[in-house]
């Protein structure tokens, strides 16, 4: 009992800096319209930039996303952490869009630290028999903290002064008290090694892993791709086609998708992680219907649905994803499979968000909009019979 009441704390306290890491990635997202007055580009290069993070992300994650198992996940950590100090002062700094490039850099390389090795560093904080819920702890401070990210911005944005300097200078004094949080931490890697020792790794994995990795990727990939447009792209479209020029407004609404993730992820202790990740493809595929109207029509209200229904598709199939492959992972290399899996995912940011980005000029963002919900829609369709005809083993 000692040990539980020792364990969930630290498990929360763990869970908060994830989360604070994670808002900064997300933190620019309503502002970007306020960046493209400012030094003139097109929305192709706001997509550029917002995938220039999940590039980030996907390098350090093949370079270094076994590192924590390696050297320790507190290490990693505060390097990670570092780097999203680095991100919020490139910000401050911005003076061209090569700041925003490199802002958005460091940010993925902060974000790529940090997945692996602080939903590893969660898991491994839990009491015993807690891993399920510590998987919800970190699944959940993922997407909460992305959502906090739009949201606060866009608040500070139309309610406060310094629009473009406030939010980061927020989440900078946020960083250094997570950082303070962590040095209070224990480190749970029982014998760390010198950097040295760490090796970039190709995405390989364990013999017990890949029965379940390939259906859990795939669902992964969707979400992640359907959040990655969604966030990027959606605030243009509510400016430039609905007229909300609230700041406030199109943070919330890129908030409600990845809070509707985190309630997507509390079903799936109800219905199962065999059964979240169809039912996760499927209200993807709603969600994409809800876009595709929301592009047609012009509606807002169509727009808020598919943030909602979306969200918790993909909250469904990214906790389904990740707690099967976590389960299956030796304890040993469980960083590294869940970094494996997050280079699955981040290419689902990256990949379709350059693709509208290019589209965009020649169709319009309806027409970019449209084409890519067409490519989703029979990508989470393909993915859904595959998962009814291959489920997950019963144990997952």
């Amino acid at each position: 009992m000692d040990g539980e009441r020792r364990g969930w704390p630290r498990v929360l306290l763990g869970g908060t800096v994830f989360a604070v890491c994670m808002a900064g990635t997300t933190l620019p997202t309503p502002l970007y319209g306020l960046y493209q007055q400012k030094f003139g580009f097109s929305e192709l290069t706001v997509t550029v930039v917002y995938a220039v993070y999940a590039f980030a992300v996907i390098g350090v994650l093949l370079l270094a996303g076994n590192a924590s198992d390696t050297v320790g996940r507190r290490v990693v950590l505060l390097a990670g952490l570092g780097c999203a100090a680095a991100s919020a002062g490139a910000f401050l700094c911005a003076e061209s869009p090569a700041w925003l490039y490199a802002g958005r850099l460091l940010s993925g390389l902060s974000a790529g630290l940090f997945t692996g090795a602080a939903t590893a560093y969660i898991m491994d904080l839990a009491p015993r028999g807690g891993g399920p819920r510590a998987t919800f702890v970190a699944t959940a401070a993922t997407m909460g903290g992305l959502g906090c990210g739009p949201l606060l911005a866009g608040l500070l944005a139309q309610y406060a002064p310094w629009p473009l300097y406030l939010p980061f200078a927020v989440h900078l004094a946020l960083v250094v008290v997570s950082a303070a949080v962590l040095l209070r931490l224990p480190e749970t890697v029982r014998e760390p090694r010198p950097l040295s020792t760490v090796r970039p790794q190709r995405p390989a994995l364990p013999a017990e892993v890949r029965a379940v990795f390939g259906p859990a990727a795939i669902a992964a990939f969707v979400g992640f791709a359907l959040s990655g447009v969604f966030t990027s792209v959606s605030p243009a479209f509510l400016a430039q086609s609905l007229h909300v020029d609230n700041h406030a407004v199109s943070g919330l609404i890129v908030a409600l998708a990845f809070f509707s993730s985190t309630a997507g992820q509390l079903v799936v202790g109800r219905v199962g992680v065999r059964r979240s990740l169809p039912l996760g493809c499927a209200a993807l595929l709603v969600g994409l219907a809800l876009l595709a109207g929301a592009l047609h029509w012009e509606l807002l209200a169509l727009v808020v649905l598919s943030a909602i229904v979306g969200g918790i598709g993909q909250g469904l199939a990214f906790r389904g994803a990740l707690t099967a492959v976590a389960g299956a992972s030796p304890a040993d290399r469980r960083a590294a499979v869940i970094s494996t899996l997050f280079v699955v995912a981040y290419t689902g940011i990256s990949v379709p968000v350059i693709g509208v980005g290019v589209l965009a000029e020649p169709l319009g963002l309806e027409g970019a909009g449209l084409v890519f919900i067409a490519c989703m829609a029979i990508l989470v369709s393909t993915a859904a019979a595959h998962l009814l005809r291959r489920p997950l083993p019963r144990n997952s």
